[in-house]
């Protein structure tokens, strides 16, 4: 017996049908629109910041090669080392602050209570309010003759600082307007309060465990991916500041040097980053500092992801 012969042939591999060519066609020209606005809007800007910021460019003429010169003058820059201080005060003491108050917002929400939907749709209610029109509403508040804050201030005998004007009050008077918007983030903790098991707490109260023990040792491990989430997210958000800085600040250049406000006290990165590309045209040192940027949020990220094991606790874990 031919034993090669008893061996069938492979089959070969079936090509598209007409009909499965034409719904890969179909949905292709479904997706095109957000294929073609993430190469045009996301992938070309991303490769095409890189090479400007190997170059020297003002909009006006052709870019011209300067090599890694843009990003040796950053670490000369006294405004880089301003703006990025600025910047760490606000990752590292706002962030906190805010995600501190949105969960205890977050606690208060999730008690039953006659009327509880109408407090959670109040706490909400700020965040919805468009960036601009809060910092508007806020450089009124915080007008150290007849704002709000400072006339209840001296209703009450306290002192009544020079919020927007003294450059030691100028970026708490930032993390105050912050705590306006806390409602967004205080509803995604109160999602997750209530995906808490209650059997869990149960549990707990019959062995004896007081609130904090409780809290502590279930509320918290059970919200940690939250916080972890939360947490990078305003981390980001940290970097990103700009709309806030620029109303307070009154959107118009200090002195001729400046859109930081008094002292440059809120120079904050983003905000460096659009004075040197947009006011002084420095294109190629601006996108020098965006992939600046981009390296210290990833690096940060990187680090928070690699350093939640120890603290964040997953269904099952």
């Amino acid at each position: 017996m031919n034993v090669s012969s008893s061996i069938a042939p492979p089959k070969q591999k079936r090509g598209w049908s007409k009909k499965e060519r034409h719904t890969f066609l179909l949905g292709l020209a479904f997706a095109a629109p957000w294929i073609i606005g993430f190469l045009a809007f996301t992938v070309y800007p991303f490769f095409s910041s890189l090479y400007f910021s190997l170059t020297e460019y003002d909009l006006f003429s052709s870019p011209k090669w300067v090599g890694l010169n843009n990003y040796k003058q950053i670490f000369e820059d006294e405004s880089f080392y301003r703006s990025l201080r600025n910047t760490l005060f606000m990752t590292f003491i706002a962030v906190p602050i805010t995600l501190i108050v949105s969960l205890l917002i977050a606690l208060l929400l999730n008690t039953k209570v006659k009327g509880i939907n109408y407090y959670r749709t109040i706490f909400y209610l700020p965040s919805v309010i468009p960036i601009v029109a809060s910092a508007l509403l806020w450089t009124w508040m915080l007008n150290p003759d007849f704002g709000l804050i400072n006339t209840l201030l001296r209703s009450l005998g306290l002192p009544d600082p020079a919020w927007l004007l003294d450059p030691q009050h100028t970026k708490p008077s930032l993390i105050l307007m912050s705590l306006w918007g806390t409602g967004a983030g205080a509803l995604i903790f109160l999602a997750a309060l209530q995906g808490v098991p209650m059997q869990y707490y149960e549990a707990a109260q019959v062995d004896g465990a007081n609130w904090w023990h409780r809290f502590w040792n279930i509320t918290i491990p059970g919200l940690s991916p939250i916080i972890l989430f939360q947490l990078i997210m305003g981390l980001i958000g940290s970097f990103q500041i700009f709309t806030e800085s620029y109303i307070l600040a009154g959107g118009k250049v200090d002195g001729g040097k400046s859109l930081g406000g008094p002292d440059q006290s809120l120079l904050f990165y983003a905000v460096n980053l659009y004075q040197e590309a947009f006011v002084y045209l420095k294109m190629g040192y601006a996108s020098a500092l965006a992939w600046i940027l981009f390296i210290l949020v990833l690096f940060i990220t990187f680090v928070l992801m690699k350093t939640s094991a120890r603290w964040v606790y997953y269904g099952g874990d």
